[in-house]
């Protein structure tokens, strides 16, 4: 049974670990992945997306996994997203898992993050 106050979300993307991290980090990754405006820092550092949602980093590690607390908006509870990546044979694996989601919001942040991870897909591709 799975727990309705979690989503995950998976993609294998045609690119190295290393090529994958850049990505995420860069500009154009983190508004794939958070939304327009997203910058994603260091541990510590906030993000805000254009649209309202925002929160910290939470956790830094290169080329392996990316945490930040969630907020949908100002006024809007924490949640916690986690992006790991992991080799795939000649690519690799993103696993975005959001947690203490809200009740009754699964579904949309499921469609949310599907949504995200096809945009961080298609501009990894050449």
């Amino acid at each position: 049974m799975s727990d309705p106050h979690v989503v995950e979300v998976s993609r294998t993307i045609s690119a190295p670990p290393d090529q994958v991290w850049q990505l995420m980090t860069s500009p154009t990754g983190s508004a794939a992945l958070l939304g327009d405006g997203a910058v994603l820092g260091g541990k510590g550092e906030p993000w805000r997306t254009a649209s309202g949602p925002h929160g910290v980093v939470r956790s830094y590690h290169p080329l392996e996994q990316l945490r930040v607390s969630w907020h949908a908006d100002d006024d809007g509870p924490a949640s916690l997203v986690e992006m790991d990546l992991r080799p795939a044979g000649e690519g690799t694996e993103l696993v975005v898992r959001h947690e203490r989601v809200a009740d009754g919001s699964s579904v949309d942040l499921r469609q949310h993050w599907s949504a995200a991870m096809d945009r961080l897909v298609a501009s990894a591709a050449p």
